[in-house]
């Protein structure tokens, strides 16, 4: 009998690179003459970043600053989820960024949805917030892994464990 071979779908973000991101856009801002005298800051609590500037136009530079760093350190901007722009103390505006960790219940549904109905002979599975796929052909497993790289489900994905 064959052995059959899975992989795990996983969306994850290196956090290290997140925190580094955010100490070189708090650098830039620091150093860059258009934030003289602003009220502009970048902090990261847990796994959240919150950003605040003096205005929506600041606050426009202060997030492509964070993007530019964040590009370069390999973490894809598909992992952000931008809040609100709301209105803060001191006459400025605060906007938090979620960091998305892991594949939520829906979006777990929509891959599992896409691989059943590609007809693939393999079987995926929700574990928590990750999905196992097994099958026993590993050329099935990369028809899989092709098929989820062309579609978009709004999240960066990862694959995993192949074995």
């Amino acid at each position: 009998m064959a052995k059959e071979s899975s992989f795990d779908i996983v969306s994850k973000v290196e956090m290290p690179e997140v925190v580094n991101s955010v100490h070189q856009a708090q650098k830039e801002m620091e150093q860059r003459f258009d934030f003289k005298n602003s009220k502009s800051s970048i902090a990261l609590e847990g796994e959240k970043i919150v950003l605040i500037s003096d205005d929506e136009f600041k606050l426009r530079n202060v997030t492509d600053i964070l993007e530019s760093k964040l590009v370069k350190r390999g973490v894809s901007l598909r992992a952000l989820e931008y809040g609100k722009i709301q209105p803060a103390a001191g006459d400025t505006v605060r906007q938090e960024v979620n960091l998305v960790l892991g594949i939520s219940q829906d979006k777990a549904k929509q891959i599992n949805k896409v691989i059943k109905d590609s007809k693939i002979k393999v079987t995926s599975s929700i574990q928590g917030d990750q999905i196992r796929v097994v099958g026993k052909n590993k050329d099935d497993l990369q028809a899989v892994i092709n098929l989820l790289r062309k579609e978009d489900f709004g999240l960066e994905l990862q694959f995993v464990n192949y074995r």
